[in-house]
């Protein structure tokens, strides 16, 4: 892999890691996308709704409708936020917490198959390279607005 670019390895390998977690979710009639957004919801006091977006680092129609398939699906609830009358808490029902429990153990499952096989010192660098990274994406420190 050493002649491919850094972007190239990056898609290719969360490509691998999107396709394995869908056919996982798929499992128990889910999908990544929504196993990743019920572990994006506080399980006990529910997550405002404009605050999860951010949270996930999703735009809101993409998230919209993910959460308009949930809600269809009995897995969140959407209750008035009492600290914002404009706004609206999502809550997890029983069978999103449910849903949320196979979510976490697969992500769980996933992080100790890699722990066992990396070192942690490799592991550190990774995580070293992806801050980096990600922090020269977000404060567009490659690619200028103005170019």
């Amino acid at each position: 892999m050493k002649d491919k670019t850094i972007d190239y390895i990056l898609r290719t390998t969360w490509l691998a890691v999107q396709k394995m977690y869908n056919e996982e979710a798929a499992k128990f009639e889910s999908t990544m996308a929504t196993g990743f957004t019920l572990l994006s919801i506080d399980p006990e006091k529910g997550t405002p709704s404009t605050a999860l977006g951010p949270k996930m680092g999703m735009e809101a129609t993409s998230l919209s409708r993910i959460l308009k398939t949930m809600e269809y699906k009995g897995l969140i609830e959407r209750k008035p936020n009492p600290e914002d009358g404009r706004g609206v808490i999502i809550s997890l029902t029983e069978c999103g917490l449910e849903k949320r429990g196979y979510s976490r153990d697969k992500v769980l499952t996933f992080n100790e198959a890699i722990r066992d096989n990396i070192s942690e010192e490799k592991l550190k660098s990774f995580y070293e390279v992806a801050e980096v990274i990600n922090d020269m994406v977000t404060n567009k420190k490659i690619y200028n607005q103005n170019d």
